[in-house]
This record gives C-alpha cells, structure tokens and sequence, in this order.
C-alpha cells in the first residue's frame, strides 16, 4: 500500500521510495528512509497535503509523493 491510502493515526514502516533520485533525496532531507516508522496524522481537505510524524517531528507531503512512498501498516 502507499502512504496516502493510510488511515489518521495509524502507523506504518516505509518499505521502498518508488521514483527517481530526486525524490529520495527530497525524502531523505525530511528524514523519510525505508525502514522508518511513520504515524498518519490528519489528511487536508479537498485533497490538500498529508500531514505525518516522522522521526518525532511533524511533516506535510502533498498527495503526488506521499503516492510513491510504499509502506505497510504496523498497528
């Protein structure tokens, strides 16, 4: 599943960063690696970006990247 189809406060590990390396790196700066730990914290409206806790800081990904980022749920 991706990031985006996560449900708000649930948590989820990053398995794989489907894209180029412009997009890990731009993931990566934001500390989101495979392997981490990633709480779903609240959706935008009118599909607006994704609000998410990763590394204890909180972050906001549009829906495009959050699509690429493969996770599994955890909890």
């Amino acid at each position: 599943m991706t990031l985006d189809q996560v449900y708000e406060n649930r948590k989820a590990k990053v398995i794989d960063i489907k894209g180029g390396i412009g997009i890990r790196q731009r993931l990566g700066q934001m500390g989101i690696h495979p392997g981490d730990e990633i709480t779903m914290l609240r959706y935008g409206a009118l599909r607006g970006p994704i609000l998410i806790e990763v590394h204890g800081s909180q972050v906001a990904l549009g829906r495009g990247i959050a699509s690429r980022i493969m996770v599994e749920e955890t909890e």
